[in-house]
């Protein structure tokens, strides 16, 4: 037997495990242990396509258990965020039980752009729309962001479910925008060919130093703003 061939796997089956634990901590409300457990499952899944590569054992099995993996720590768990965050949010749509379960409209889009992640052949150096470990990473801090922070407009924003049906439908929307973000992958080592990966990359940090799980959002955000604006000075 070929041990090799079954590591990638294993690794990308610990992903889904670390996925379905987040899930358990997000029912028991204890968001700070499901985001950890996420980041956990995000670690696992970069380095399933790592080793894969490295012995040379890529195959289609592997590919579509990276994407089920995915649909779970990745997809179900933000929408699952969302719908306690609107359950616990105030009550100014229309009073419903229904209004929650439009959270899952996360997990509608992530499950959309993994399949579509799969037969999209542009996706090999780049990422056409936002991947979905960083919109997962997004919604999870969230409710990191309104525990450890003591601003009252933060908590009016991230309690009013106008503005969490925004934040769903947007982060639904960017995950399959066509919009061309730029890879943390280093191919060349020199500053010339990795300057926005490295500008990316501090700023980052120092944002972290700041605001700690606060940082996460402004992150992505950046992450996507940071993309936008160099695909305007390519084109030029």
């Amino acid at each position: 037997m070929n041990i090799k061939k079954h590591i990638p796997n294993l690794i990308t089956l610990i992903n889904l495990f670390c996925g379905c634990v987040a899930i358990v901590f997000i029912s028991k409300a204890d968001y700070e242990m499901a985001f950890y457990m996420v980041c956990l499952g995000i670690f696992f899944d970069f380095f399933d396509g790592f080793f894969a590569r490295l012995f040379k054992v890529s195959s289609p099995l592997g590919l579509q258990l990276d994407s089920l993996a995915d649909m779970v720590t990745s997809g179900v768990a933000p929408g699952y965020v969302m719908y306690t965050m609107f359950t616990n949010s105030a009550h100014e749509l229309v009073t419903n039980d229904f209004i929650p379960f439009l959270g899952f409209i996360v997990t509608l889009g992530s499950c959309y752009r993994l399949a579509n992640f799969n037969i999209d052949t542009r996706q090999t150096d780049s990422f056409i729309g936002l991947p979905t470990p960083a919109n997962s990473l997004f919604i999870l801090s969230l409710p990191l962001v309104l525990k450890f922070s003591d601003s009252l407009m933060l908590l009016e924003i991230l309690t009013n479910q106008w503005i969490l049906l925004v934040i769903t439908l947007c982060s639904a929307f960017v995950l399959n925008a066509e919009i061309p973000l730029f890879a943390l992958k280093i191919k060349k080592f020199n500053v010339k060919d990795n300057v926005l990966q490295i500008v990316f990359l501090a700023i980052s940090f120092v944002l972290l130093l700041l605001f700690h799980f606060g940082a996460v959002p402004l992150i992505i955000i950046f992450y996507v703003l940071l993309s936008i604006i160099n695909n305007m000075f390519l084109k030029k």
